[in-house]
């Protein structure tokens, strides 16, 4: 029973941690949209860190030994690419490449 008791208050604790650095930023920065950094970091943040995620995801999901190297993530890659500047919806690019991968993956389409 102590263990439920523990295990409630690690989640509420959790929860309301991830909640606060979610809203910290919009309530802090909604008085600064008018400075420079803001608009900077704005504009060009968003980009940054797609291109992180994606290097990241290259470097440590793609079979770089196989055939045709990186053949298996750069495929969905570039589905998502292609699906967004198409339709200009990330959430339908994302899960597009998501659901690319994990075929090309589960149904090992991508000879190894």
């Amino acid at each position: 029973m102590a263990e439920s008791w523990y295990l409630a208050a690690f989640i509420g604790v959790t929860a309301i941690a991830t909640f606060a650095t979610r809203v910290i930023p919009f309530l802090f920065f909604e008085r600064h949209t008018d400075h420079p950094l803001i608009k900077h970091l704005g504009r060009y943040l968003p980009a940054a860190v797609m291109a992180l995620l994606a290097t990241v995801f290259l470097q440590r999901s793609a079979n770089w030994s196989a055939d045709v190297p990186g053949l298996d993530a750069l495929l969905p890659g570039l589905l998502v690419v292609v699906i967004h500047l198409w339709r200009r919806n990330a959430l339908l690019s994302i899960a597009a490449g998501t659901i690319a991968y994990m075929t090309i993956q589960q149904l090992a389409l991508v000879p190894a």
